[in-house]
This record gives C-alpha cells, sequence and structure tokens, in this order.
C-alpha cells in the first residue's frame, strides 16, 4: 500500500447515526460471587467499583435496522439458557434481528455468578433475580439509546498498550497459568471515537485483549478489575462521555503482576490503558478529517508536504452470523479427574470438577459442536465477536490477512463462552485452556477462516453514501 492509499484510507469507520447509554448493574451482595477455586468466601462483601452496562447503537440514516452492542461489566456464561435470558429479552421487546445484537462480557473475575446451575449453593438462588434485572436494564439502556440516535462519525486508530502479557509458564515440564517473560505479547489497542455534528465526543471504544485478573480469591469485593480505572480515566478526559470496553482475543494474556486483593493493583493497572488510550485520541485527527500528499517544498531538504482534508463518507452497515461445525476432543471423565487432581485442596478441588461438569453437561455423548461468529461491517471497519475465549492469534491473523482496514475482535459475545480457543502449540504443552475446553485442535484456525471469509463478504457490498 501506498504511503498516499494508506493516508487517504485510514481507519475511518463509519458515518450514520449513534447513540449511547449507561445503566448500573450492580448486584445485591446477596447474590453469588465466587470465582475462584482458593476463595474462602461465596458473597461479596463490599463494592469497589460500581458494574455497569453500556449500550452502543449505530444506525445507517434512517434505515430503522440498527447494530445494538452491549457491553457488561460480568464474568462469563456457563449455560446458553442464562444468556439467552438477557439477549433473548432484547430481541423480543425490541423486535432486533438475531444479527444485529451482541451482548458482550468484559470477563472480570471479581463479577457476580451468572449460572442457574447453582441454585443450591451459597447466594446462588438470587442469580435468576439478578439475570432478569441485567436483562431489563439492557432492554432501558438500548432503548434510550436508539431514542438518543443522531448523526455522528465512528473513527478508530491503532496504538499499544504493554499491560498484556503472554500467561502460559512452562515451569519444571509443567504448564501454569502466570506471565511467561520470553513470550513478547500482542499488544495492540484499537480505539474508538464518537463524535457528533459539532466535533464534541460522544463516546469511546475500548478494544484490547488482556484477562481481567487482577483482583483474585483474596479480594472480597465486586469489581470491574482493571476496566473501571480505564473508564473513569477516559470519561474524566472525555467530558463525561461513557466509554465502551470490549475485551479482546485474550485466551492466552493477563497482566504480569495479577491474582491480588488489592483493588490498587487493577487501578494502577486501569490507569495504564486508561493512558495509552488518551495518548492515542490525542493522537487523531480532527473528525471527518484525513491527511493528503500537497506537493513538496524546496528547502534546505526536499519537504514533503501534507494537508488535512475532509474524508470520504463511508455508509455501509452489515451484519452476518456464521455457524461453524467444529470437532470435540476426547475429555477426561469426571472420575479421572478426581483422581488426577487427588493431591490439591478440596475446595480447589471442588471447583474444577464444577467446572468440568458445566461444560461438559450441555454435549452429552456428541463428538461436534455448532459454534457461532457473528460479523459487522460499519463503514470501512469491522467487528468480529464470538461467545468462547480464543487465543490472540485470533485478532492478529485477522489483522493480517485483512491489512487495510480496522478489525475490532471480541470475545465473550452473546453465548455461553465457558471454553477456549488454544492454538495447536498450547495443545502440545498441555497448557489449561487445552485440557479445559470442548474443543479439538483445530477449532482456532476454523474460527479465523470462517470470520476471515465473512469479513470478506460484507466487504464486496457496494459502498453507499455522497
Amino acid at each position: 500500500m501506498s504511503m498516499d492509499t494508506l493516508a487517504t484510507k485510514g481507519h475511518l469507520g463509519f458515518y450514520g447515526r449513534v447513540g449511547v447509554a449507561r445503566r448500573d448493574i450492580t448486584p445485591d451482595l446477596r447474590v453469588r460471587a465466587r470465582c475462584w477455586g482458593p476463595a474462602r468466601h461465596d458473597l461479596a462483601e463490599g463494592v469497589h467499583r460500581p458494574l455497569t452496562l453500556t449500550a452502543l447503537v449505530v444506525e445507517e440514516g434512517h434505515s430503522g435496522s440498527p447494530l445494538v452492542l452491549i457491553s457488561s461489566d460480568l464474568s462469563f456464561f456457563r449455560r446458553g439458557e442464562d444468556e439467552w435470558r438477557i439477549r433473548g429479552r432484547v430481541l423480543r421487546e425490541l423486535e432486533l434481528a438475531e444479527d444485529r445484537v451482541v451482548f458482550h462480557l468484559i470477563h472480570t473475575h471479581a463479577g457476580p455468578s451468572l449460572s442457574t446451575d447453582e441454585l443450591d449453593r451459597p447466594g446462588g438462588d438470587q442469580v435468576p433475580a439478578y439475570l432478569d434485572h441485567v436483562a431489563a436494564q439492557a432492554v432501558s439502556a438500548t432503548q434510550e439509546a436508539l431514542s438518543r440516535l443522531a448523526p455522528a462519525v465512528l473513527e478508530w486508530t491503532t496504538a499499544r498498550c504493554s499491560l498484556a502479557s503472554n500467561r502460559e509458564l512452562v515451569e519444571e515440564e509443567r504448564s501454569l497459568v502466570g506471565w511467561n517473560p520470553s513470550i513478547t505479547a500482542d499488544d495492540t489497542l484499537i480505539v474508538g471515537r464518537v463524535s457528533g455534528q459539532d466535533g464534541g465526543v460522544i463516546a469511546t471504544v475500548v478494544n484490547y485483549a488482556c484477562h481481567p485478573t487482577t483482583l483474585a480469591w483474596q479480594n472480597r469485593l465486586l469489581s470491574p478489575d482493571y476496566v473501571g480505572a480505564t473508564r473513569e480515566v477516559v470519561e474524566q478526559a472525555s467530558g463525561g462521555a461513557p466509554c465502551l470496553f470490549l475485551q479482546g482475543a485474550s485466551g492466552d494474556l493477563a497482566p504480569r503482576y495479577q491474582y491480588v486483593g488489592d483493588v490498587e493493583v487493577a487501578d494502577t493497572h486501569g490507569r495504564e490503558l486508561g493512558y495509552a488510550v488518551l495518548s492515542a485520541l490525542s493522537a487523531m485527527l480532527p473528525p471527518r478529517t484525513r491527511l493528503r500528499r500537497a506537493g513538496t517544498v524546496e528547502s534546505g531538504a526536499p519537504l514533503a508536504m501534507w494537508e488535512p482534508v475532509a474524508t470520504s463518507r463511508a455508509t455501509t452497515l452489515a451484519a452476518a452470523a456464521g455457524w461453524l461445525e467444529l470437532p470435540m476432543q476426547r475429555l477426561a471423565s469426571l472420575e479421572e479427574l478426581s483422581s488426577r487432581w487427588s493431591g490439591i485442596d478440596p475446595t480447589s478441588l471442588e471447583e474444577r470438577l464444577t467446572r468440568a461438569r458445566s461444560i461438559r453437561a450441555p454435549y452429552g455423548e456428541a463428538t461436534t459442536l455448532k459454534y457461532p461468529v457473528w460479523v459487522w461491517r460499519l463503514g470501512d471497519s469491522y467487528f468480529v465477536g464470538h461467545p468462547g475465549e480464543a487465543y490472540s492469534h485470533l485478532q492478529h491473523k485477522l489483522r493480517k490477512l485483512h491489512p487495510d482496514t480496522c478489525i475490532v475482535v471480541a470475545n465473550l459475545c452473546n453465548g455461553p463462552g465457558f471454553f477456549y480457543f488454544p492454538t495447536c502449540e498450547a495443545f502440545t504443552t498441555g497448557a489449561y485452556p487445552s485440557w479445559q475446553t470442548l474443543i479439538d485442535q483445530g477449532a482456532l484456525e476454523s474460527l479465523i477462516a470462517e470470520a476471515s471469509q465473512m469479513i470478506t463478504s460484507l466487504s464486496e457490498l457496494a459502498h453507499r453514501g455522497p
């Protein structure tokens, strides 16, 4: 790509109408809030930062067929029925098409349980009512965002942040989940800026891949982990405009320093990312502007001149949902796992077995599973979302395959996301995600191929706009 083409195309994004709204979804402290095996508590004892839900709606002109992206400060769904209890209500009450709504979880590990299979555990009886509360808030926020639709432009830029590290460490022939300083992590940061007709910021979007596992079993407070401080930093500098966070392909990424109970560590991590976002925003040109080569000036050296000019309007909005048939690996039985892990403490053993049981239950003796992926075209940028926890290879490879555009990738979208998409290497080393997941080797590559083909198909749609 030539320099002039790069500057002309850039990471424009989308011209149309945009609306945004937020709701507080901090649960009652009676709701079950246990995510870690070594934890000695089932209920939270307080709140570090409120848990929120943010709805971003984009619409092509006045087409009446918007795309709805909802990001929530929640952890993960173990059961499809629990996820559908929320997203299905949004679809029904607002009469939206299924391929045009994404309900995303930032994956905090310091949030409430979302699993109705824990009804018999302390606080588990409160989970159904909490799911219904989240569903009601998702509907309410989306309705408000729809009512706020106004002409706007969504523009993207790419930056870097060093918060994320590779979390697959092998010591004494055992694969551990923690910082591996010998491997360079994907540090890509995608930042979106939504600007109104007056140039003011309406919202920002942050897409970054890093497990929110700063706060672990020692922590007894509800928290969005580092994401809360990131939003605070960005929103304070943006006049209070909501910041929507999207957890990227972080199956193999996490902070270097994690598994602590000190919330200040989480806030420090969040500020690191927040300042990187502000740096990226500061480097962006004014809304609807690009640089164009403007000749050469002869001085002591020949000077290449560039000048700001108005951008073209990328107005195409489209959505697609695809399904993959993925092979399932032969998983050890619960009896085999119980024997294999007999040396660990009983509480952690029970947590591991509970997770293994939850993963296996919906699929029985099946050898394959159907797996969804959503791809949206937003002008000249793309959004790829799926339910599971893909390794960063997903986002790295998609961006390499489509280098001339901006691709936002999000794990934990629309469905039970309680299994990983590891690389083939992870299966070879016996990394935790490889024996925890349902799917077999090659599934990540299949997901990449399907998403890439969907991007290509949507890119062939005719560009519309003046």
